[in-house]
């Protein structure tokens, strides 16, 4: 991550700069569907990492643009596939499996609202690099910058706080939890336990 800041810093220009911003994003869904057995995804995310990589060595040199946008569309498609993949028939949700965490288990109910939480985060997260992309593709950059930089943070929080509202809403029945206990079961499911 230093790295690629220096060089969008300071090498804006650098032929390795759409290798370094965009390459590891590619690298760790590759890998991720290779582990998940999305075999076709896997090599196509490893071949663009690798056509990257050959660019970068050639000394071809992308718009800085393009790799911010580049950078910011992976992140919200990797998320996307990240909880997606969880609602594959015979997998439990991500937000399920955190729910589980968070309160030792989940009633039926938890289960079935969890489940649209995490579909919502998935649709949230294609949304987000599309409306990246159209803005990217049809509007200024300044536009497109003021939408990555200062929206999209203020996006998430919405989610978070209307997703929270709306829980406690529709199921007032539910144990409260706060966002530091999910925080803490999140981090627990993605630590590999001996």
């Amino acid at each position: 991550m230093l790295g690629s800041h220096w060089l969008m810093t300071s090498e804006p220009s650098s032929a390795w700069n759409a290798a370094l911003v965009v390459g590891p994003m590619l690298g760790l869904a590759a890998w991720l569907a290779w582990q998940r057995g999305r075999r076709l995804l896997g090599l196509v995310a490893a071949l663009a990492t690798a056509a990257l990589v050959v660019h970068g060595w050639r000394g071809g040199a992308l718009p800085a643009g393009s790799i911010y946008v580049g950078q910011h569309v992976a992140i919200h498609v990797l998320l996307a596939f990240v909880f997606g993949l969880t609602l594959q028939a015979g997998r439990e949700p991500l937000v399920t499996a955190l729910a589980r965490r968070v309160h030792g288990g989940v009633t039926p109910a938890m289960a079935m609202y969890s489940r649209k939480v995490t579909v919502a985060w998935t649709a949230y997260f294609l949304a987000m690099a599309a409306l990246s992309l159209a803005l990217f593709a049809f509007a200024s950059f300044a536009l497109w910058a003021t939408f990555a930089n200062l929206l999209t943070p203020l996006a998430i929080v919405a989610m978070f706080v209307g997703e929270y509202l709306l829980r406690y809403r529709l199921h007032p029945e539910f144990e409260r939890a706060t966002l530091a206990q999910a925080m803490r079961a999140y981090a627990d499911r993605a630590t590999p336990h001996d």
